[in-house]
């Protein structure tokens, strides 16, 4: 328990460090160019890169142990973080921030290069859940990861407005390159019990294997159907990506919006104690879809008047939604899949996932700039949908909210009705789970830690659930 519990500290300090500067990074673009497209492009560009690298992150998850992955994660976004710093020392700000010139690009594309080589960390984290946790508590481990996550998601939204508010992007810069110094420094001397992996007999081990995804993927019943239930939350997600800031910023100065954020982030913290204490269910993925059929209809609300409080509760309510969808789909994997194949599962997952975020960014953003949000300040607008939206400011978000809200449930709700939904409950219902193996010789406290979580009910991870969401804390 030590163990993951040290994981998933270095992942809180990795997180905060990498959504620090990305927030920063859109907060700064926005309030320079004051341009929807421009950050758009930023956050479907980044969920671009996941999809691409998710496989190729997937695969050295499983031909690697989970602690090389890790640092060398660690050691790429350092030296990422590190070129965009140079970087801002070496071009004017007025160079930076000019959407038609080459440095903008080049800018943004390191610090989202390094932001995304962190997920490779986060796939490994996943498969560390079923390294060090039993079968029987994996909900409620990928629990206490949403709560972890839910906590850097405040401290991020926090800092990240007063840095670029009161500090400027050069120092927000060498904040984000200290602390993911410090976060490989820490990692470098976390153990993690592993054996080393080896492929299957007459498996061909390829650095880009999407063919292995594939087959891991076919070989549990329905599990492709799991994948696309999950991409609902993305589908929606690269709306909020592409406007959530936009309509924030228009109704609140950035030091404040981003403590907005961070207030409507403890959503996070108790949506995963939730999960901690309380699991998700027999069923995790009726669970899950019912939650995404309440986040459509929240997305379709919370916009309906420029009302502040009516958009930070939204927001809050669908934080305290996410660690339960999230640690659904993980949970899921985690059981009827393999531990062998399971990074290359949750590598096309996260890919295939991440893939429809960047598809509804790039699309909506210039459509809500140059067509839906000039449309909606115009007479007709107003006189169409002012019965629904209002008059105060930024109604053409809001129109696009309330549609992309809809849509989600629909889709959500249809997913009720299919075989696939039907084959992978029953299938989750019967699979035993992957019991791995430790790595022989991995020292007393290394051994003690793995054989203290897998031997008995004297150490779950939820035996006293109250005292181990605090430890995650």
């Amino acid at each position: 328990m030590r163990t993951f519990l040290q994981v998933l500290v270095n992942t809180l300090i990795a997180n905060v460090t990498t959504s620090f500067l990305w927030f920063a990074l859109t907060f700064w673009v926005y309030l320079e160019t004051r341009s929807v497209l421009a950050t758009g492009i930023i956050g479907g560009a980044y969920m671009l890169l996941v999809a691409v690298f998710g496989i190729l992150f997937g695969t050295l998850v499983d031909r690697y142990r989970k602690h090389r992955v890790m640092l060398v994660s660690s050691v790429v976004t350092l030296a990422a973080f590190a070129a965009a710093g140079g970087l801002y020392l070496a071009q004017p700000e007025e160079a930076l921030v000019d959407l038609g010139g080459p440095w903008f690009w080049v800018f943004t594309g390191v610090i989202l290069f390094g932001a995304v080589v962190e997920n490779l960390r986060n796939i490994a984290l996943s498969t560390t859940v079923t390294l060090l946790v039993p079968v029987e508590r994996h909900a409620n481990a990928n629990g206490l990861v949403g709560t972890v996550q839910g906590l850097a998601f405040i401290v991020t939204s926090v800092f990240s407005g007063l840095a670029i508010g009161l500090l400027g992007m050069g120092w927000t810069l060498v904040i984000a390159i200290g602390f993911t110094l410090l976060a490989l420094v820490h990692l470098a001397f976390v153990r993690i019990p592993e054996a080393k992996p080896e492929p299957a007999e007459g498996e061909h081990a390829s650095t880009f294997d999407l063919r292995g995804s594939i087959r891991a993927i076919k070989a549990a019943s329905g599990l492709f159907a799991l994948i696309i239930f999950s991409t609902f939350n993305n589908l929606i997600g690269g709306v909020y990506m592409a406007l959530m800031d936009p309509y924030g910023l228009e109704l609140f100065p950035v030091e404040i919006w981003g403590i907005v954020l961070a207030v409507t982030a403890t959503g996070f913290l108790i949506g995963g104690a939730v999960v901690a204490k309380v699991g998700l269910g027999r069923n995790p993925i009726r669970t899950m879809l019912w939650l995404v059929v309440i986040m459509g209809v929240l997305g379709s609300l919370f916009t309906l008047r420029d009302w502040w409080w009516l958009y930070a509760g939204g927001i809050w309510l669908y934080m305290m939604l996410i660690p339960a969808v999230e640690a659904a789909e993980q949970t899921v994997i985690q059981k009827v899949v393999p531990f062998r194949t399971q990074g290359r599962v949750f590598g096309f997952a996260q890919a295939f996932e991440a893939a429809a975020a960047p598809i509804t960014a790039f699309l909506i953003a210039p459509i809500a700039e140059f067509w839906i949000i000039p449309y909606m300040e115009g007479a007709d607008g107003q006189s169409t949908w002012g019965w629904l939206v209002g008059d105060g400011v930024a109604r053409g978000i809001a129109l696009v909210f309330v549609f992309a809200g809809l849509v989600m449930v629909v889709l959500a709700l249809a997913a009720f009705t299919t075989k696939s939904y039907r084959v992978l409950s029953k299938r989750y219902e019967s699979a035993p789970g992957d019991a791995p193996g430790v790595e022989p010789g991995a020292g007393a406290d290394a051994s003690a830690d793995a054989s203290s979580i897998a031997s008995s009910d004297a150490s779950p991870i939820v035996q006293d659930a109250d005292d181990e969401v605090e430890a995650g804390r």
